[in-house]
């Protein structure tokens, strides 16, 4: 995979909510983040999903990132431990509470796995929100990223997590430095190869994440009501009927079709059975442009795998394809 990236100043794109007059979302928040570039002092640490399984990834991943400029601060629960979570409850809900009040300016989980969809009716949405805080996570934590946009219109990324990006024995060159580059406001353009994109040149509201997590969503006040979006998706260990169930529920639910594209990341580490007999995700994405009518990007770098993006949720950008490769504009707001 080669993913060629323009990376130069650019304004302060990160906490921008004018999702224009189609998003659906109640923009009264006022954040008042309008630096020319953003704030990318430090890095505090926390567990809101599942605990943390050897505490020396975390060492390392802090050290790793200390050595990309990045100040960090681990909170207090962050290594604890209650059944499979990371810390009861309560515990792992005052752990978003301290973070919103430290000083540090970005916010990453350690890891996803499961939790975070129990804390979403006790979350201050408003206090989240309003601190500016950039919060960053994957997997799990999309139900945050998702339930922050409904609930605040505030942006907010997914991506590169501590122990499983920079916690291992390798950390991947390009996930490191897209990371940093997009946190201190470098990153204008994301481009990567696709075999397999519908023509499309358009804009909207970023959004989207893991696909089980986001169809966990529907129904609840969590899930983001965004018209004309850019939808990007990704899951693991999920096999492809799973997959095109999961789709299947959120066409029918009629989130798929009000969105301007479909844009699909990596869907990984899943068995097929002999009975499946020729049925693959290629024919799961065969399924989604018969019956959706939406155009469909495949290739994101992003998901559960090495080389990954970090992407803004909430956000408005450009995409664009040509002939094997696609645009992600990720600074339309300044064009």
């Amino acid at each position: 995979m080669s993913i060629s990236k323009a990376a130069k100043a650019v304004h302060d794109h990160g906490h921008d909510h004018e999702c224009g007059e189609d998003c659906g979302h109640d923009h009264d928040h006022d954040h008042g983040h309008f630096h020319a570039r953003p704030d990318a002092r430090g890095i505090y640490l926390i567990s809101p999903s599942s605990a943390v399984r050897d505490p020396a990834t975390v060492d390392l991943a802090r050290e790793r990132l200390q050595a990309q400029g990045f100040k960090t601060a681990l909170d207090r629960t962050a290594l604890a431990e209650h059944q499979r979570f990371a810390g009861t409850d309560a515990q792992r809900l005052a752990s978003l509470t301290r973070a919103v009040k430290q000083k540090l300016p970005i916010v990453m989980v350690t890891r996803g796995g499961y939790g975070v969809g129990r804390l979403l009716p006790a979350i201050d949405w408003k206090a989240m929100a309003d601190s500016g805080k950039r919060f960053v996570g994957m997997s799990d934590f999309t139900a945050f990223n998702l339930a922050l946009l409904a609930q605040t219109g505030a942006v907010s990324y997914t991506g590169a997590t501590a122990v499983a990006d920079f916690g291992g024995k390798k950390v991947d060159d390009l996930t490191e430095a897209l990371f940093g580059e997009i946190m201190r406001g470098e990153l204008e353009i994301l481009s990567f190869e696709t075999q397999d994109a519908d023509p499309v040149d358009c804009r909207g509201i970023l959004w989207g994440g893991n696909l089980a997590m986001l169809t966990s969503l529907a129904g609840t006040p969590y899930m983001p009501k965004v018209r004309g979006g850019i939808l990007f998706l990704e899951d693991v260990a999920e096999h492809p009927y799973r997959i095109e169930r999961m789709l299947i529920q959120l066409h029918q639910a009629g989130i798929l079709g009000r969105q301007k594209a479909i844009v699909l990341g990596r869907f990984t580490d899943y068995r097929l059975a002999p009975h499946d007999k020729g049925y693959d995700l290629p024919e799961v994405v065969a399924w989604l442009r018969r019956t959706v009518k939406v155009p469909v990007v495949t290739g994101l770098p992003y998901g559960h795998v090495a080389t990954k993006a970090t992407l803004p949720i909430g956000q408005k950008v450009g995409l664009a394809t040509e002939a094997g490769l696609a645009h992600l504009v990720l600074d339309e707001h300044t064009h």
